[in-house]
């Protein structure tokens, strides 16, 4: 009954078929390793409150040569709390503009750190407003604490799509904070990420961490199993229908077929 499956035709299909279902299934997996991974991200994020902070260099790499960054710690480090000690260095301040808190515009300002060995790690201190609510007049945010201090926060990854590096009111001004780009700003070797001070000084306000859409990634893992069955579920029904011998019915032209039928139907008239 099946025998036509050995046909080119449907060897062909079943080729494809199978093909396509490898293919969402994989697209799947690979939604539903995003999810984990987003998921973990949410947990380190909730967490971060309640478990003990772990050594800086436990999660990044030491960086090696001054003016260049350390190694990308890799996703899996992100929003991690970690604890270091060193002393401000606000000759060599960053202040980020265009950042929005809770509707209002202002700056993130972030001061390296320089730890005992040489090394730097970049720490966003907070928010702070601009002097006239908008993205580029200078904000008017205290001083870091002097002598040595140790910090606690969470790693935060460098930014994407990094923006041009300028200098400005005695600081060094970027509207995207990525390391390795201002990393070449600085005269010490930089870790590969920054961090995101947890409980900033009076007069900064802390940086709100959105969580992960991870329920998203798993909704699109289901979707793309379901596509897999549903394409070898058709391949199924095609075939049983060819086995039993359905065919689609012929579409009939209803105009062309009343003129058929009045050319067939014999004339009554009777001859003068």
């Amino acid at each position: 009954m099946y025998r036509f499956l050995l046909t080119p035709r449907w060897l062909a299909g079943a080729a494809l078929t199978v093909a396509a279902s490898v293919v969402m299934v994989m697209l799947g997996n690979w939604q539903l390793h995003r999810y984990q991974e987003r998921s973990a991200i949410n947990t380190r994020i909730d967490a971060a409150d309640s478990i003990p902070a772990v050594p800086l260099a436990s999660v990044l790499a030491r960086p090696t040569a001054a003016g260049t960054p350390g190694a990308y710690p890799g996703k899996d480090a992100a929003w991690t709390k970690v604890t270091v000690t060193g002393h401000y260095d606000p000759a060599h301040e960053i202040q980020a503009r265009g950042r929005t808190v809770d509707g209002a515009v202002g700056f993130e300002i972030v001061t390296p750190l320089v730890l005992a060995d040489g090394t730097a790690v970049l720490v966003d201190r907070g928010w702070v407003p601009s002097a006239n609510g908008d993205a580029v007049s200078a904000p008017v945010a205290s001083a870091p604490p002097t002598g040595e201090v140790t910090v606690v926060g969470q790693v935060h990854l460098s930014e994407s799509r990094p923006s041009p590096i300028e200098h400005r009111d005695g600081r060094i001004d970027t509207r995207r904070i990525s390391v390795p780009k201002l990393a070449k700003e600085l005269p010490f070797p930089v870790y590969g990420a920054y961090v995101l001070l947890s409980d900033p000084a009076p007069g900064f306000q802390a940086i709100p961490i959105d969580h992960e859409d991870s329920w998203q990634n798993g909704g699109y893992a289901v979707q793309w199993w379901l596509f897999a069955v549903m394409a070898l579920l058709a391949f199924g029904w095609q075939a049983r229908k060819e086995a039993n011998g359905d065919a689609p019915k012929k579409r009939v032209d209803r105009v062309a077929a009343a003129d058929q039928r009045l050319t067939t139907v014999p004339s009554t008239r009777q001859p003068d």
